[in-house]
């Protein structure tokens, strides 16, 4: 198995699936009963894992930012869920 078709599907991960993948190999390495070649892999995919979720982090942290916010602290430019109720 190699190393390069774990970091192809990574990009296919959701942030969900993705953490729980790093989550998995930091429980693993912490054990420290990982042989030494295997953990240096188990580090390098962490560590593709992990800007993965950055990425997609900085993605959806991109998209708040688009929601404006008037002097009231309203957003503006979206409909506000309790709009039918006023």
């Amino acid at each position: 198995m190699s190393g390069h078709s774990d970091d192809q599907d990574v990009s296919k991960l959701s942030f969900e699936d993705a953490l729980r993948q790093l989550e998995t190999i930091v429980r693993e390495l912490e054990q420290g009963n990982v042989p030494l070649e295997r953990s240096i892999e188990m580090y390098e995919r962490g560590s593709v894992l992990r800007k993965h979720c950055d990425g997609l982090l900085q993605a959806a942290e991109a998209k708040v930012e688009k929601i404006q916010l008037d002097q009231t602290g309203a957003p503006s430019g979206v409909t506000p869920l309790d709009a039918d109720g006023q």
